[in-house]
């Protein structure tokens, strides 16, 4: 794991020069930017693999983290909140997607094996992210425009079976370009990789793991795919420690490299301060006696006690505890556990006021509920990751294959006990483990509900993937709350109006290929709670 300073240089450089408009005149050319068709590879990887790293924390720390209960937001929150989207956007993705397409093209024309490998890596990763997300999408034609013709400009979206046999076969292949020594391989810059600094056997695991997840996620649709590959796999180089964990830290020099939440960059605080534990995590963490609450969250500033033994009307804070006669609360729902509170999901249409905040609205000020651990008001810190795969999710996923009797060369219950230690090693949490693992709810009993609820919490920060966990297995059993913009979860993203409208007539098809629901409600086929291949039939989530 690097950080990402040493390379800003490198990214800004390649971003000029790949967003340079041919058409151009020599005087609109920009006599510093990098020609695409001579740049190397070593310059193009710092952009693919910053910039996917940061979009795993721009969706899974924000609005992602509302909808699989990690977090609530008291201002500015109907979309973390309530579901309330509008036409969300593919366009960083696919900004990604060219600059690993171009890394791919000229890896190739110099040779550099290690360089088409981590291109293919990262072309999977995106496209298994575009796909996870909105369903349908350009795959088969995307990425050609230059050839011109209809067909790659405007290209058709792919079915969901399709784009996740084109990733499983691009990470194969990765995987296998990957198998040889070190010394194999030219050109390598540790500098430019701020993953694991040029390491290829770290990138095979990488590979491997990959794949091992979306081999995992069509396993409602494919069993028998997906059991094979997950078989075959089980016996291949995996991240199974935590030390090989594929993270990318933050340098914290600039808003550009620092964690988003900081206060420091943001002078206001208010991305920080509008953020808040949610109940659904806090609850089952504290149920847990789970160590990773307190890296995670800080304790209320202000308890509530509510005492019978008080005049009517009572409503003091004495001693740093709110005390209140009972008629004051009345029949308002309160949270009076004297350390963590989170916020219920989608609490009302005000969640400021919730615990009785005595200064409701934007500010967000809320001393009886949990805010987030001080470290995510920083710009650095070793915790702060892009947790991009962790040997945790590879662990879990392998015990997910067990419990289902398929043969991945350990049991059900060593591959969970694995994947808590690791996720506890990822938060410098390891003096814990003994004690929490033989907990009386954590000590594994035996059930897919156990391993999938222990996954969604160690996806903390990282919760695109449990988001995905919960649409195939309906685990954990989260629920919308009362002022949600539906009854149930979502299960995708809206196309965007503009791709709607320009490519409209294969727009139109990919619409086709989706499956309205009962909450799809006027949004009709373009809608969040519309299902694509990978929940059709299956039952689930909803």
């Amino acid at each position: 794991m690097k950080s990402i300073y040493k390379n800003l240089v490198f990214a800004l450089a390649l971003l000029v020069g790949l967003s340079a408009c041919e058409d151009l005149s020599e005087l609109n050319e920009n006599p510093n930017g990098v020609d695409p068709d001579v740049a190397h590879p070593n310059l193009i990887m710092a952009t693919v693999l910053t910039e996917t790293a940061k979009e795993v924390v721009d969706l899974g720390f924000f609005d992602l983290a509302g909808v699989v209960q990690h977090t609530q937001k008291d201002a500015w929150f109907t979309g973390h909140n309530d579901y309330d989207w509008g036409n969300q956007s593919w366009g960083t993705q696919y900004g990604i997607l060219r600059n690993a397409d171009q890394m791919s093209k000229r890896a190739e024309e110099l040779d550099l094996e290690f360089h088409q490998a981590i291109a293919l890596i990262f072309k999977a990763y995106n496209f298994g992210q575009i796909t996870d997300l909105w369903g349908p999408a350009p795959f088969t034609n995307a990425l050609k425009g230059e050839q011109g013709g209809q067909e790659f400009l405007l290209p058709s979206f792919d079915d969901q079976s399709v784009i996740y046999d084109g990733i499983i076969s691009d990470l194969a292949t990765a995987g296998s370009m990957l198998s040889g020594a070190q010394g194999d391989y030219r050109q390598i810059s540790a500098d430019v990789d701020v993953i694991y600094g040029g390491d290829v056997a770290a990138w095979q695991k990488f590979a491997n793991s990959l794949a091992l997840r979306y081999y995992m996620r069509i396993s409602e649709k494919d069993p028998s795919k997906a059991q094979a590959g997950i078989e075959a796999l089980s016996s291949q180089p995996l991240i199974l420690d935590a030390s090989e964990d594929a993270n990318m830290s933050y340098p914290g020099v600039g808003s550009y490299d620092s964690w988003p939440t900081n206060t420091v960059t943001d002078i206001s605080g208010s991305n920080y301060r509008r953020i808040k534990m949610c109940a659904t995590l806090v609850d089952k963490l504290q149920e847990l006696g789970d160590p990773r609450l307190n890296i995670w969250a800080e304790k209320i500033e202000v308890p509530l006690v509510v005492d019978a033994s008080l005049p009517p009307g009572t409503d003091v804070v004495e001693d740093g505890v709110r005390k209140l006669a009972p008629d004051v609360v009345d029949s308002i729902e309160i949270d009076t556990d004297p350390e963590y509170v989170g916020i219920p999901p989608s609490v009302s249409a005000i969640p400021s006021s919730y615990n009785l905040n005595p200064t409701p609205g934007q500010q967000s000020f809320n001393p009886h509920v949990s805010y987030l651990n001080s470290i995510y008001t920083q710009p650095s810190n070793p915790l702060l990751l892009a947790r991009i795969i962790t040997a945790a999710e590879v662990n879990f996923i392998l015990a997910e294959a067990a419990q289902r009797g398929w043969a991945v060369g350990g049991s059900a219950e060593d591959y969970y006990n694995a994947a808590i230690k690791a996720s506890l090693d990822a938060w410098d949490l390891s003096d814990t483990y003994d004690a929490y693992i033989s907990g009386e709810n954590v000590a594994y009993n035996g059930t897919l509900e156990q391993i999938i609820e222990q996954k969604w919490i160690a996806s903390w920060s990282a919760a695109a993937e449990a988001w995905f966990d919960f649409r195939r297995t309906g685990i954990p059993a989260l629920e919308a709350g009362p002022a949600a913009k539906r009854d149930v979860l979502p299960v995708r993203f809206y196309y965007m109006q503009n791709e709607l409208s320009i490519n409209g007539d294969n727009a139109a098809q990919a619409l086709e290929m989706l499956e309205e629901t009962g909450f799809s409600q006027a949004d009709g086929k373009n809608s969040a709670w519309s299902k694509p291949w990978l929940l059709q039939g299956t039952g689930k989530p909803w």
